[in-house]
Order: C-alpha cells, then sequence, then structure tokens
C-alpha cells in the first residue's frame, strides 16, 4: 500500500527557467503507478543525479522530479507476484531518477523487471556503496574479459580513477588479479588510490598524446575510461595487442578523434559499455560477481555516508570536480 505522504528531494523548474532544490513531505501521487513500491533504505549519489538536479534536459525531461539512479529497499508490494513483501532488494539504472523518480526519496515505484534481488553476502548498506558505479565497472571488466583480456597482459589503465566508477573499477580490477594503472589530476589522492590496489599512478599528462601519430608505443594492456575525448583516443592508440579499451563516461568530451590503426593492426577492441539497459541475465550475473569473486574489502575513505538533506551539498561538489569516491545517503 502506498504511503500517504513520504519525504523527497524534489527538483523544481521555476518560470524563469531557474531550478531548486528542496526536501519536501510530498503526496503519494507523485510515485508513479507502476508494478513495485519499494521502502528505499540507502541511495548512491552520481554525477547523472548532479545533473538532473541542475535541469539538465538531456538526463531529465520534465519537473518537478526526484533524481537518484541507485536505490536499495525492502518491497513493500508487487502486483505481478515477482517480488515477496520484505524482501530485500536493488534497482539500479534504466530510467530510475531520469524521468521516473528516483532513489533520493523513501520509496519509488518501479517495473518488476528493474529490480534485482540483493545477493547473499552483501547488505542493503554495501549494494549502494557499490551501486551503479561498481555495477558498470563490473560489467566493463566482464565484457574486456569476454574479448580475452587477462591480468598476465598486463597493466589496465583506468581514468577518472578518484571517481565513483573509477574508484570501483581500480579496486575491481585489483581483486580480479590485475595490475591497475590508475590516472588522476590529483596528486594528494595517490595513496588513496593505492589503498583501492592501484600498483602505479599515472599523471593525466602521460594519457594525453598530442604527437599526432596514429599507434605510439604500449603503454597498457586495456583500459576503463570515464573521459572521453583525446584522452579516449590516447588509451587505443597506446593500447598493447589484442587489449580491450572500455568506454564507460564523458568527463571531457563526447568527441572521439581517432584511426582505424589500433583496431586493424593492434586488434584492439573499443567496447562500449550501457549499464542503463542492461538485460536482466546480464545484470543477475555481475551482481552475483559483485558478491562473490569481485567482493571487495573497501577502506573507510572510498565512501561517504549522509542524510538525504546533506544529498544537495554533495552534488554540488559532483559538479565542481571534487568528488572522491562514494556518497551514500540513509534513509
Amino acid at each position: 500500500m502506498k504511503p500517504s505522504s513520504y519525504k523527497a528531494l524534489v527538483i523544481r523548474e521555476a518560470e524563469d527557467g531557474s531550478f531548486s532544490r528542496a526536501i519536501e513531505h510530498v503526496s503519494a501521487d507523485f510515485l508513479p503507478e507502476n508494478e513495485v513500491l519499494i521502502r528505499v533504505k540507502f541511495a548512491g549519489l552520481n554525477y547523472k543525479d548532479a545533473l538532473s538536479a541542475s535541469g539538465h534536459k538531456g538526463v531529465t525531461r520534465s519537473f518537478p522530479h526526484t533524481p537518484g539512479v541507485d536505490a536499495a529497499g525492502v518491497v513493500v508490494s508487487d502486483t505481478t507476484g515477482t517480488w515477496t513483501e520484505g524482501q530485500e532488494v536493488i534497482c539500479t539504472s534504466f530510467d530510475l531518477g531520469m524521468n521516473t523518480n528516483g532513489g533520493f526519496a523513501e520509496y519509488i515505484s518501479v517495473p518488476a523487471a528493474w529490480v534485482v534481488p540483493l545477493p547473499t553476502g552483501i547488505s542493503l548498506r554495501q549494494s549502494m556503496v557499490l551501486g551503479t558505479a561498481a555495477y558498470t565497472a563490473g560489467l566493463a571488466l566482464m565484457k574486456m574479459e569476454q574479448g580475452g583480456q587477462e591480468p598476465s597482459m598486463g597493466p589496465i589503465a583506468v581514468t577518472g580513477s578518484t571517481g565513483g566508477v573509477g574508484s570501483m573499477a581500480v579496486a575491481i580490477l585489483s581483486k580480479a588479479g590485475y595490475e591497475v594503472a590508475a590516472v588522476t589530476g590529483k596528486a594528494d589522492k595517490a595513496a588513496y588510490l593505492q589503498s583501492l590496489g592501484a600498483t602505479s599512478i599515472l599523471k593525466r599528462e602521460e594519457v594525453n598524446d598530442i604527437s599526432g601519430r596514429p599507434l605510439v608505443r604500449p603503454k597498457w594492456a586495456g583500459a576503463i575510461d570515464n573521459v572521453g575525448g583525446k584522452v579516449l583516443a590516447t588509451l587505443l592508440k597506446a593500447c598493447g595487442r589484442n587489449g580491450n579499451v572500455a568506454s564507460i563516461g564523458l568527463v571531457e568530451s563526447a568527441e572521439l578523434a581517432t584511426t582505424v590503426f589500433p583496431f586493424i593492426l593492434n586488434g584492439v577492441n573499443l567496447l562500449g559499455i550501457d549499464s542503463a539497459e542492461t538485460p536482466s541475465a546480464i545484470r543477475h550475473a555481475v551482481w552475483n560477481k559483485l558478491s562473490t569473486d569481485w567482493s571487495l574489502d573497501l577502506p573507510e575513505a572510498s565512501s561517504t555516508f549522509c542524510s538525504l538533506e546533506d544529498i544537495p551539498s554533495y552534488m554540488d561538489k559532483l559538479l565542481a570536480g571534487e568528488g572522491v569516491g562514494r556518497i551514500v545517503a540513509e534513509l
């Protein structure tokens, strides 16, 4: 049964085109009509949430709206009978927090197909420390290994390595037995990255080739890229033979200027990682890996827990490029 009212972070658009953020008590009508009602216990903050809260129409088309692409909680009801009352579940990606009211609220209402059972071995709290960030990084590694990537081939470069997805990529790769070359412009975060499992730290300049050559001497055996643009082009041209480069973000640019030479001379695979619409079977497989083979013992500095009321200030930090690790709201 839906609550008569509940607390949520609500983004509203004013007549002058500006946007406001506030914690409100909203009526049950604010929840969409969907199959599964979930009482949210924890919700993870992502860069996409900060964009939605800023009124980015490429993320969220209409307002008022509640962001939050990551949520974990307990099933209240399910009209399909797929999920049982009281069952602990995870809901990430799809349209949650984009155009469907998301996890920065006490309740969400979603289609049954979006829901994943909480894997054995992790708690709801731990699942949101992982969240879409770990899921995306895990999906990238799964596709890389399907393309033949192995630890024996050499180090994997991770760009944007201090961010939510980057941090998880470093930790998961390390747990899977890979050497990890963490790329960052934050020199003071070297110890943090090493605590996640990074074996070497690269400056941003080392992953921004300006030689103009279509290929350069191989520096890594594969990569997980959060940046795009010239960085992604450099990762491709400096990747070793038959390596895999997974593209999961575009912090720098959505453009990619490259040649076919990395692909036809070195056999490099460029892998696109779409975590939003992953089929259920793959989604379940990645979450199961995250609770078993890739189970992480993360350092305390890798995550910050806060109240729902604190989320807007952390959104500002993300947009300013000051985010480190995962931010999780405890409702």
